[in-house]
């Protein structure tokens, strides 16, 4: 199993990252808290990853912590949550957020996860209340993710590949383009990049507690 990756950056985009190393650049999906703590390109990275292996599939999922890594393991334990939907959860959440949300049986934020319904939210919260304390180590920094601020104000527009490629993330994540694109709209303004879009875009759609 590849549990590490240290290599040098060689792209980065919402969702997956290129990494060399060794001479062999490794395709990695990755959730949005950790792109938000991606370096830049040409620098060096470290993630902490999980090997996953279907008949027809591998991929390999990639972490800024092993303690990211390590709840990500546990959530795709959970009954009707694969790989895809994880990494959604934390996009969306970080890894605090989400186990503030468990610790409150905060049913209301989960939901609003692109692919969690009432019932898996319900099993998250069952299920994930005992395997929290399973996992090794203490809370994650509260980086990445979406902020504990207020929901943003509407903005003014921003540029017109910034937006896009906001919005192609958000529909990657599992939103309705309609969706995306009100999101994006409301939060929109000139320089913006497509990271502070997204991170803005996605506090406005799921305020932290």
């Amino acid at each position: 199993m590849i549990g590490r990756i240290r290599g040098i950056l060689v792209e980065k985009s919402p969702g997956q990252a290129l990494v060399e190393c060794a001479g062999l650049g490794y395709e990695v999906d990755i959730p949005l808290t950790t792109f938000f703590n991606l370096p830049e390109p040409g620098e060096e990275v470290v993630l902490h990853t999980h090997f996953a292996v279907r008949e027809d599939h591998q991929s390999l999922f990639g972490f800024s912590s092993r303690f990211d890594r390590d709840l990500f393991r546990q959530l795709i334990k959970v009954n009707g949550v694969g790989p895809k939907l994880a990494v959604g959860i934390l996009s969306g959440l970080d890894a605090n957020q989400f186990i503030r949300c468990v610790e409150a049986r905060d049913i209301n934020s989960l939901v609003k996860l692109p692919g969690v319904g009432k019932k898996t939210a319900e099993r998250l919260l069952i299920e994930m209340a005992d395997r929290i304390g399973q996992l090794e180590g203490q809370f994650t920094p509260a980086t990445g993710g979406v902020p504990a601020d207020p929901a943003a104000e509407p903005r003014k527009p921003a540029g017109h590949a910034p937006i896009e490629e906001a919005e192609s993330a958000l529909i990657s994540l599992g939103y309705k383009p309609q969706e995306a694109t009100r999101a994006i709209s409301r939060v929109a303004e000139d320089g913006m990049s497509s990271q502070e879009l997204i991170r803005l875009a996605l506090r406005a759609m799921i305020p932290a507690n």
